[in-house]
């Protein structure tokens, strides 16, 4: 065998031939410069509309919010996971899918969860406050 070829087993061996280049395997500068750029945009907008106050209605608000917090899981995934459809074999596309289910899982009961604890709890007076411990 020659030493070549024994170098590559090893690698395989150890797990650092991952199959790809290691141009593919790290972003860019750009491309993380890109994705903090847009995570700082994704939070700065969200944090801009509950603090001025910008949309009235409260619900709409949420939706709004709620969308950039997806988008701001995709904006991670691809510039700092560099995560996509057709690398690792599409073990990543099965990942993406269980993010997903996990995100809307956790999103709505969420939403469900502090729906319905503001729905539940019993309305308390000022004069009721004031006799608290």
């Amino acid at each position: 065998m020659s030493a070549a070829h024994d170098e590559h087993d090893a690698r395989h061996v150890h797990g650092h031939d991952r199959g790809h280049g290691e141009a593919e395997a790290h972003g860019s500068f750009k491309a993380y410069m890109t994705g903090f750029v847009l995570s700082v945009v994704l939070t700065a907008i969200p944090f801009w509309l509950v603090m001025g106050g910008v949309i009235a209605d409260k619900q709409v608000t949420t939706l709004i919010i709620m969308a950039f917090a997806v988008v701001q899981i995709f904006v991670h995934m691809i510039y700092f996971l560099h995560m996509n459809t057709s690398s690792e074999g599409g073990w990543n596309m099965l990942a993406l899918i269980f993010t997903l289910v996990l995100v809307v899982i956790t999103l709505s009961g969420s939403l469900w969860v502090m729906y319905h604890m503001n729905a539940n709890m019993m309305p308390m007076s000022v004069h009721d406050m004031r006799n608290m411990p």
